[in-house]
């Protein structure tokens, strides 16, 4: 392997398992892994990856990604920049953000503010730079309907790319196929945002807080496993065919909302999958609807 380091790498840890790094608390161990805090601290990975002929991954912090039992056999990397400012235009704000910032604690601080447009993404796991590659939503918003435009690292170039560009659509982007890539990063987005009154936010967010956690199970999860079809509901399908409660090893689909894997402790990657599968195979078999994933499984 070369020993070529460029100056602004990163610590990069060896043999590093990924159940420490997902909310699912399961996953193979990545051969190398780094987090890297800067576009040049990100430029200096993959110009080692390239120096070393490793596969490289990009990640967000997590909460929708499982990485299977064998492992990763390059460098896994999680961008954790987190600077935002506020640009002011009269009744409305550009917000500028680093991707690593933790989506809900951005959607807080800036409601507490005043500012309207994110309170929907209170209690919303996950990046903003994952949340821009999935077009992550809730509660009647989403990245798109607020997005202006977004900085990547693209190709080791770094771009910046409008709202248009990413070609959004239910719970997609355009990134998401340059994920298999490996080769495309968010590394900072901007925001619109509209004046609005801090309590008015402030008691919205409460109510979004109170319903997620009566409808969210307890225990370590991803989340929303597979996509809700056209006009249909992805946790109905799968009650309907009798999967509720179901278990493989200590890999549980919840009996307070099918659409959650739970991992009661314990649990691996396989299990988890077998799992997806067995929902995919059942809920296909009874109702014609092959349920596609909402999380990331890798390879």
């Amino acid at each position: 392997m070369s020993s070529v380091h460029p100056p602004d790498l990163p610590p990069i840890r060896t043999a590093e398992p990924m159940e420490r790094h997902t909310s699912w608390r399961a996953g193979g161990v990545a051969r190398y892994y780094s987090e890297p805090r800067s576009p040049e601290q990100a430029q200096a990975l993959l110009a080692w990856v390239a120096a070393t002929e490793l596969p490289l991954l990009w990640v967000g912090r997590g909460t929708n990604l499982l990485v299977d039992d064998a492992g990763y056999p390059g460098l896994i990397a999680s961008y954790r920049a987190q600077g935002w400012q506020l640009e002011h235009q009269g009744d409305y704000a550009l917000l500028h953000v680093e991707a690593g910032a933790p989506m809900a604690g951005l959607a807080r601080r800036v409601s507490s503010m005043g500012w309207a447009g994110l309170a929907w993404a209170e209690g919303l796991p996950g990046s903003v730079g994952g949340a821009i590659v999935g077009n992550a939503g809730c509660y009647g918003g989403d990245i798109a309907s607020s997005l202006v435009q977004a900085q990547l690292l693209l190709d080791n170039q770094i771009v910046t790319w409008p709202v248009a560009r990413f070609a959004f659509g239910y719970r997609s982007s355009v990134l998401k196929a340059l994920e298999a890539r490996s080769s495309a990063l968010v590394l900072a987005a901007t925001f619109r945002l509209q004046r609005g009154n801090a309590e008015v936010l402030k008691a919205h967010m409460a109510e979004i807080a109170a319903q997620r956690k009566q409808r969210t199970p307890a225990g370590s999860s991803c989340g929303s496993v597979f996509k809700n079809p056209p006009g249909d509901s992805a946790g109905r399908l799968i009650e309907a065919v009798g999967l509720k409660g179901y278990s493989i090893g200590t890999a549980l689909v919840s009996p307070l909302h099918a659409n959650y894997i739970i991992n009661r402790g314990g649990a691996r990657a396989c299990d988890i999958q077998a799992l997806i599968g067995l929902i995919q195979a059942e809920v296909a078999r009874q109702f014609g609807v092959m349920l596609q994933l909402e999380v990331r499984i890798v390879p």
